[in-house]
C-alpha cells in the first residue's frame, strides 16, 4: 500500500513538473510569436521590404517571387501571430506545438545560412523595434526550437483551458485582430514608429557622429608576388621598398562594427545633382517632402492628388519637394501623367536613395514635414 502511495506521490510530483516547465516554456514562446508578429503587422510594408531584400540578395530563381512578397509577408504575419495567440491560450496544444516545431525546422538552417552567408545586414524578425545581428538571430532560434522540443514532451500536462466552440472564437478573434492592425498600418502609417525619421526627431541631431565614436576596424591584408608565388602580408610586416617583391593586390575586411549614426543617408539632390539637402534641413519655415521611392509602383489612384497638393503647398506659402529614387527618364515620364510642364518638372523633383525613401515614410507616395531639421509631420496619401 505505501509503495502504491509513494509511486502516486512520484506521479503527481512529475506531473507537477512537467506542468511548470511546460508551462513556463508555452509562455516564452507564445510571447516571443505575439511580440514578432505584431511589430510586423504594426509595419507590413517594413516587412514586405525585408522579404524583397532577402529575395534579392539569393538572386537568380528567387527574384522572380519579388511579386508574391506582399502575400508572403501577411503569411508570415498571420501565422507568428496566430501560433502566439494558440500557444497562449492553450488552443489545440498538440497541433500548436507541432506547428511551431515545423515553423523553427525551417527558420534556424536558414537563418543559420544567413548568418554565415550574410546577405543582409540583419533579420528584421522583430522590425526596427529590436534589431539583431544574423548570428543573434540564429542562436535565438536554437533556444526557441530547444524551449519547442521541451514542450512537445510536457504539452499533455498542460490542461485546456477553453472549450471546442471558444477555442474556435480565439483563432477567429486572432485573426480578425491581426487582419485589422494591418489593415490599418497599411493604408494609413505604423501607429508605432521605431525608425528614426519618427515624428519630433530632429534628422541633423541623429545625423551627426560623436567625437569620441569608435571607427570602423578593418583587417588590411597585401597580396605580393616573387618569383612567380604570390603570398600575403599585414601591413607590419610587408615587403616595404624590396625590388624582389611586386605588389599584387590588397583586400580590407570589416572585423569590428564602429559607430553608425541613426541617420546616414539623407542626401537630397536635385535634378541639375545641386545638393540641397543643408537648405531644407536649416530652413526655418516648413518644408512639404513627398515621397514616392519608386515611380514606377506609385499608387495611380493616389499620384492623381499630387498637382493639386502641390498648388495647395505653394498657395500657403511652403516649399514642396517631390523625393524619388527613380532614374531622370522616369521622372518626366511620370510627370508628363501628371500633366506638369518641363520647367515645374526641375524645380520640384529630387532624387535621394529609395531606401532611405521606405525608411521614411511606409507610403508610395507618402509625405512628411521638416522645420528647423525636425519632423513634424507624417501622412499617406490614402489619408489625403
Amino acid at each position: 500500500m505505501n509503495n502504491r502511495n509513494n509511486i502516486s506521490r512520484r506521479d503527481r510530483k512529475g506531473e507537477t513538473a512537467a506542468h511548470v516547465i511546460g508551462s513556463l516554456c508555452r509562455t516564452i514562446i507564445a510571447a516571443v510569436f505575439l511580440f514578432s508578429g505584431f511589430v510586423k503587422a504594426v509595419d507590413p510594408l517594413g516587412t514586405v521590404y525585408k522579404i524583397e531584400d532577402y529575395l534579392k540578395a539569393f538572386g537568380g530563381f528567387f527574384t522572380e517571387l519579388l511579386p508574391l512578397a506582399g502575400a508572403a509577408a501577411v503569411c508570415l504575419i498571420a501565422v507568428e501571430w496566430l501560433l502566439g495567440v494558440c500557444m497562449l491560450c492553450n488552443v489545440r496544444t498538440k497541433i500548436t506545438v507541432w506547428l511551431a516545431l515545423a515553423f523553427y525546422l525551417v527558420m534556424t538552417p536558414l537563418t543559420l545560412w544567413i548568418a554565415m552567408n550574410n546577405p543582409v545586414t540583419d533579420c528584421g524578425c522583430f522590425g526596427d523595434v529590436l534589431v539583431l545581428t544574423n548570428w543573434q538571430t540564429f542562436w535565438k532560434n536554437i533556444v526557441l526550437l530547444g524551449l519547442v522540443t521541451i514542450l512537445l514532451c510536457c504539452h499533455r500536462a498542460i490542461p485546456q483551458f477553453f472549450s471546442n466552440w471558444m477555442e474556435i472564437v480565439i483563432v477567429l478573434l486572432g485573426a480578425g485582430s491581426v487582419a485589422g492592425i494591418m489593415y490599418y498600418s497599411y493604408n494609413h502609417l505604423p501607429p508605432l514608429d521605431f525608425r528614426p525619421y519618427k515624428i519630433g526627431n530632429n534628422i541633423p541631431e541623429l545625423m551627426t557622429v560623436p567625437e569620441d565614436a569608435e571607427p570602423d576596424v578593418y583587417e588590411t591584408t597585401l597580396i605580393y608576388a616573387k618569383d612567380g608565388v604570390e603570398q600575403e602580408f599585414t601591413l607590419d610586416d610587408y615587403p616595404k621598398g624590396d625590388p624582389e617583391w611586386t605588389f599584387v593586390d590588397q583586400k580590407s575586411v570589416l572585423i569590428k562594427k564602429g559607430y553608425e549614426a541613426p541617420i546616414h543617408d539623407f542626401e537630397i539632390l536635385t535634378m541639375e545633382f545641386e545638393d540641397i539637402t543643408h537648405d531644407i534641413l536649416e530652413s526655418e519655415e516648413p518644408v512639404t517632402l513627398v515621397t514616392m521611392y519608386d515611380l514606377k509602383k506609385t499608387d495611380r489612384e493616389q499620384a492623381a492628388k499630387l498637382l493639386s497638393f502641390l498648388e495647395g503647398c505653394e498657395a500657403r506659402g511652403e516649399k514642396c519637394y517631390f523625393l524619388t529614387g527613380s532614374g531622370e527618364d522616369d521622372i518626366y515620364a511620370f510627370a508628363e501623367d501628371l500633366g506638369m510642364d518641363e520647367e515645374t518638372t526641375e524645380r520640384v523633383f529630387c532624387t535621394i536613395d529609395p531606401v532611405t525613401l521606405k525608411t521614411i515614410v511606409r507610403a508610395n507616395p507618402g509625405y512628411f514635414k521638416v522645420q528647423n531639421g525636425t519632423v513634424i509631420e507624417k501622412q499617406n496619401f490614402k489619408q489625403l
